[in-house]
């Protein structure tokens, strides 16, 4: 699983890109200084500032790997060349909810993009999986904690 391409828009690319290189480039460097100085009060084993600064190391390191693995793994997708008659990378799809009689929007995006208040939700998201592939009429049940979202697809518009 871990060679499974993502996709993702040139925009999402440069926004991880630029925060792996923030958190590279400023955030660990001033983390390192802080260990430093923390050092430089002695007593490793009773020094709070020097514990604190590690696990902010340590916690940083691990954002870090999982943007590495993120960037590694995206595949840059042009939206022109994907087909508009079903449900893929970028499209805006609208659904309805067959549980609730009620539709919803939602825009299938890539890591860097996503924001569940606007409904931009990722192509490896539960919904998102279950909705790539799918035409207008296609029926999808989504497993969730508290049961099945069940969804018709009802108009799908290409970004």
């Amino acid at each position: 699983m871990a060679t499974d391409r993502i996709p993702i828009s040139k925009d999402g690319y440069d926004k991880l890109r630029a925060q792996l290189d923030k958190m590279k480039n400023e955030e660990m460097p001033k983390i390192a200084q802080d260990i430093a100085e923390a050092r430089a009060f002695g007593d490793l084993s009773e020094n709070a500032e020097y514990d604190a600064a590690r696990e902010a190391q340590g916690m940083l390191q691990a954002r870090i790997n999982d943007l590495e693995t993120k960037l590694s793994r995206s595949m840059i997708v042009d939206k022109a060349t994907l087909p508009s008659d079903r449900v893929v990378f970028g499209a805006k799809v609208r659904v309805m909810d067959l549980d609730h009689n009620e539709e919803e929007d939602y825009t299938l995006v890539g890591p860097g993009e996503e924001d569940y208040d606007n409904n931009k939700i990722l192509t490896t998201s539960p919904i998102g999986q279950a909705l790539v592939g799918k035409k207008v009429g296609d029926e999808v049940e989504v497993p969730v904690p508290r049961g099945k979202l069940r969804y018709r697809v009802v108009v799908i518009n290409p970004d």
